[in-house]
């Protein structure tokens, strides 16, 4: 008689990046839930620009921005900086849907998402590169299409 923990002794062994890389992605869309994004602080001289998305009362963008901004950060991981560069410099997100005040929203959304994939190199003293990075990145657009559209 098979019992109910049969399932656990066959399954395979998840490899501790592919946990970690799941885990992270699962945080992060969690945090992408609210809005704006949690921040430790905004380097006014940097960041200053994304200040008013913190200080004064914004509604939380539209899907689209999100799509678009892990688009952006997907091509700045990829270090695609010529698609990345035609982007904004021709406003393709207008062409994608998005009107001309997302563009501050989308580009806060790019900024943070890419800060987090590389703190998370930085916290792994190098062994979560580029690649993982990205492979983190789809992990994150997956959960977010779960929770967009739940599943039937």
């Amino acid at each position: 008689m098979a019992s109910r923990w049969d399932h656990l002794f066959e399954a395979k062994p998840v490899p501790m990046m592919d946990h970690l890389l799941e885990e992270v992605a699962r945080l992060l869309a969690k945090d992408l839930r609210q809005w704006p994004p949690p921040v430790q602080e905004i380097d006014l001289d940097t960041g200053g620009q994304f200040a008013p998305l913190f200080t004064e009362p914004t509604p939380r963008p539209a899907e689209a921005v999100y799509e678009e901004a892990l688009r952006l950060s997907r091509w700045e991981l990829e270090r695609e900086l010529d698609a990345y560069d035609d982007y904004m410099r021709n406003k393709r997100y207008l062409e994608r849907g998005l009107a001309p005040t997302d563009r501050l929203p989308l580009l806060l959304l790019n900024r943070w998402v890419v800060d987090q994939m590389l703190g998370l190199g930085e916290a792994t003293e190098g062994r979560v590169n580029r690649r993982l990075m990205l492979r983190c990145l789809e992990r994150l657009e997956a959960h977010r299409r779960r929770v967009i559209i739940p599943p039937a």
